[in-house]
């Protein structure tokens, strides 16, 4: 594996490679995790483990530590959308789009004509008879309107894999340590809304969890819960899909990885079932779903994200995911492409707490 420009020690890549998922959910989570790490070649405490990973977070190499919310299952509704954006007004028609506050995400990419990229996130429509669907496509008259220029909705129709790993040489290359079978055990709960207390748990920990040697203490102290409720709830909303993954979760720019490739593919419908799964079990491909078409301006049904360290990387990456379309059916010229991002218009964080809120059952009224 190529070795990346960030100024990382041995330590900090067995760090990176090895919690980028299964972190422990309990009272004292670095212990068994030091332990691990121990167990691999890597000599550490649970305060040098704590100490370092905290040091990781304010250099910028992590984006943060904790608990990634699955927003999806949390409440509300997101969808990627296309635009075309004149080359003279690129910046004025970006600017509006980036005034929403519903546009969490803006990219321009390279295309001949959808050339603005961003995601919306709602929350849940108030009007009972609507949904977050119905609430994005209001977002999108909106943004229609002030912009003069159409949208292309391309919600998420299936999703074979999200999960993005970002691997580096060093202690646990595979990225295989997982420790999340050291939480409590738990049963899954057959609701979709959240309670009152679940809400405040879950605006919380979105942005990270503290990075203590009790971490899920502090959570607790600042929601004012049990610690016990709290490591509860997490590992249940892990187990459920609320939680996706708990661990670091790197910045990928600051490992390298720069060159961030969405390929495209006009999958035919009869093999679509079987390219989903062969594409996402690729370890490189962070983003698998299939998409809508859009007659006459927009072909491509299937969408798998890569990201390289360098041009070269991913023009390989890409090619692997063309050799694995083309055990399926006979890939042409005009069945893919490749949308490279050239500029960041706009990237915050989906708006977790609204999306929470409108998915919040009222608490029972009190019998006194």
């Amino acid at each position: 594996m190529e070795r990346v420009d960030a100024d990382l020690s041995r330590f900090d890549r067995a760090i990176i490679n090895a919690f980028q998922g299964g972190f422990p959910v309990t009272s004292r989570p670095f212990e068994p995790a030091a332990a691990a790490l121990s167990d691999r070649g890597v000599e550490v405490t649970a305060r040098e483990l704590c100490d370092r990973v905290r040091e990781l977070d304010a250099e910028g190499v992590l984006s943060r530590f904790g608990a990634l919310v699955n927003a999806e299952a949390i409440g509300g509704a997101a969808s990627l959308v296309a635009m075309h954006a004149p080359p003279d007004r690129y910046d004025e028609v970006a600017e509006t789009v980036n005034e929403f506050p519903e546009v969490a995400h803006n990219y321009e990419r390279e295309h001949p004509h959808l050339n603005m990229w961003f995601v919306v996130s709602v929350a849940d429509h108030p009007d009972p008879d609507k949904d977050g669907d119905d609430r994005v496509r209001e977002v999108l008259d909106r943004i229609e309107d002030a912009t003069g220029q159409p949208t292309y909705n391309l919600p998420k129709q299936q999703e074979f894999h999200v999960g993005a790993k970002f691997l580096l040489d060093g202690p646990v290359p595979d990225g295989d340590l997982d420790l999340s079978d050291l939480g409590p055990s738990v049963d899954p709960v057959d609701r979709e809304t959240l309670t009152p207390a679940e809400r405040d748990l879950v605006v919380e920990i979105q942005g990270g969890l503290p990075i203590t040697e009790t971490p899920y203490a502090d959570v607790a102290a600042a929601i004012d819960a049990d610690v016990e409720w709290v490591i509860e709830t997490i590992a249940r909303f892990n187990a459920a899909g609320k939680v996706r993954r708990v661990g670091v979760i790197p910045n990928h720019y600051a490992l390298g990885y720069t060159e961030n490739g969405m390929t495209v593919w006009d999958v035919p419908e009869d093999v679509l079932s079987e390219v989903g799964p062969a594409v996402a079990g690729m370890d490189f491909v962070t983003h698998c779903y299939e998409r809508p078409r859009h007659e006459g301006v927009w072909e491509y049904n299937f969408f798998a994200m890569t990201h390289g360290r360098s041009e070269a990387e991913s023009e390989r990456r890409i090619a692997e995911v063309k050799a694995t379309m083309n055990e399926f059916w006979d890939v042409q010229p005009s069945d893919w492409d490749t949308l490279f991002s050239t500029r960041i218009l706009k990237k915050t964080g989906i708006r977790i707490a609204e999306r929470a809120d409108s998915n919040t059952a009222s608490p029972a009224p009190s019998s006194e």
